[in-house]
């Protein structure tokens, strides 16, 4: 009789291990367990750590709940300017429904990427090149808007959406090229004329204050003098005066008026001779009359 109960007590508690064997289960810290009885969904999400299902009637679903990094397929579009490009990008995502995620969709990670390449190419035809290319930060929080609006139904929060990389064509990019190079030319040219002009200041200031005091031309000179000879070299400098070098422009233009005013005064002071007058005509002899043929 003993040994009967025995054996049934062993049988039994193999029976136990079997089943708990058979219907333990381990959720991860980063997973939620959502339990079909039967096809239909229970209530509870089972939370991290052990549980126990009934063998046969459930099945257990785990859902990792981990941000999800999702590259975009680059996409080509025609920009609002009329210009072709392809634009890739990279979806942040994770689930926050676990119930939703399984129940609502059937498999969320391939609809939240097609749902995030149709918004792409929405945004790539409503933008123009200039944003695309300076303007990314509202381009993506427009992007994440329109991925994130289905999203939520499916038990899905998108937490950041980046656009990666824009590739033109070459002809666009040297077409880009040469407008950076003339915009960085005309700013240098802008630059070395205000340069000139702050210059032209300074010295036509230094010029008024120079003609104030001659003596600071005389000592300008000397400075110029010092700063050549500290050189080293064999070079000479040989102060000469301003004011003779305009002596001499001006002395051809005084030398050339002088023999013109002088021929000038000797024709006013000459004697005016009187206009002579032509000799009278010879006086002509009388016809006689009767003595004609």
């Amino acid at each position: 009789m003993l040994q009967e109960l025995l054996g049934a007590a062993a049988a039994v508690c193999a029976a136990g291990v079997v089943y708990i064997g058979a219907a333990a289960r381990v959720v991860k810290q980063y997973e939620r367990g959502v339990v079909f009885r039967l096809g239909r969904a229970r209530g509870d999400v089972r939370a991290p750590g052990f549980t126990l299902v009934v063998p046969a009637v459930d099945r257990l679903h785990k859902v990792n709940l981990q941000i999800v990094t999702m590259p975009i397929p680059a996409q080509e579009g025609i920009t609002r300017d009329n210009v072709t490009v392809r634009v890739d990008a990279v979806v942040y995502f994770r689930v926050v429904d676990a119930a939703a995620a399984i129940i609502n969709v059937e498999d969320y990670r391939f609809a939240v990427s097609q749902m995030a390449q149709t918004s792409l190419r929405s945004i790539i035809g409503k933008s123009e090149l200039d944003d695309l290319l300076s303007n990314r930060e509202k381009l993506n929080e427009g992007l994440e808007l329109m991925i994130d609006s289905p999203a939520v139904g499916w038990g899905v929060q998108i937490d950041r959406v980046e656009i990666k990389d824009v590739s033109l064509p070459e002809s666009m990019k040297r077409s880009m090229a040469r407008q950076a190079e003339a915009d960085r030319e005309r700013r240098a040219r802008i630059i070395n004329a205000d340069a000139e002009l702050q210059a032209s200041k300074k010295l036509s200031e230094a010029a008024q204050a120079m003609s104030d005091q001659p003596a600071a031309l005389q000592l300008r000179l000397l400075q110029t003098v010092v700063a050549v000879a500290a050189e080293k070299n064999s070079t000479l400098v040989l102060p000469f005066p301003v004011e003779l070098l305009r002596f001499l422009e001006r002395a051809p233009q005084i030398s050339m008026q002088a023999p013109q005013q002088t021929s000038h005064e000797e024709a006013q002071r000459a004697p005016q001779t009187p206009q002579q007058q032509p000799p009278p005509e010879p006086p002509r002899p009388p016809k006689l009359k009767g003595l004609d043929p």
